[in-house]
């Protein structure tokens, strides 16, 4: 899948946010490494640290889905160049620190980086730390 094909996607499942409070819905849609792509929304809650971001929706629901290898992100909100916030950012890190992220806008503009470009300097365990082996 290339670029705008991912974006397109990211951009259709937009409308399905859920943001009463913030009016900035975004979408977002993952590449996995076997093509299978997996979008997702921002759902905001009341409490608003109990709200997820669209990019940690299609992450979980991939990795739910029993996907482990992923290969790029498009993003995409009511604005230039939706990046994801700090949080996303390092569970994306976590997850597939070789990422790529296409941050576009509802015209098909996008530019790309890396997890690790917007993530310098991230946090992380020791491999042995984690748990890969369940």
């Amino acid at each position: 899948m290339d670029d705008k094909d991912l974006l397109e996607a990211a951009i259709a499942v937009r409308k399905y946010a859920y943001c009463p409070y913030s009016h900035f819905p975004v979408g977002a849609a993952l590449l996995c490494d076997d093509g299978t792509v997996y979008c997702g929304v921002n759902v905001e809650n009341a409490v608003n640290g109990l709200s997820l971001c669209a990019e940690q929706v299609a992450l979980f629901t991939a990795i739910s889905a029993g996907k482990r290898k992923f290969v790029k992100m498009a993003v995409v909100c009511a604005s230039d160049y939706c990046r994801p916030c700090g949080a996303c950012r390092q569970v994306l890190y976590e997850h597939a620190p070789e990422l790529v992220i296409i941050m576009g806008s509802p015209t098909g503009k996008l530019i790309k980086r890396s997890i690790r470009d917007l993530l310098p300097d991230s946090f992380s365990l020791p491999r042995a730390m984690t748990t890969d082996n369940i």
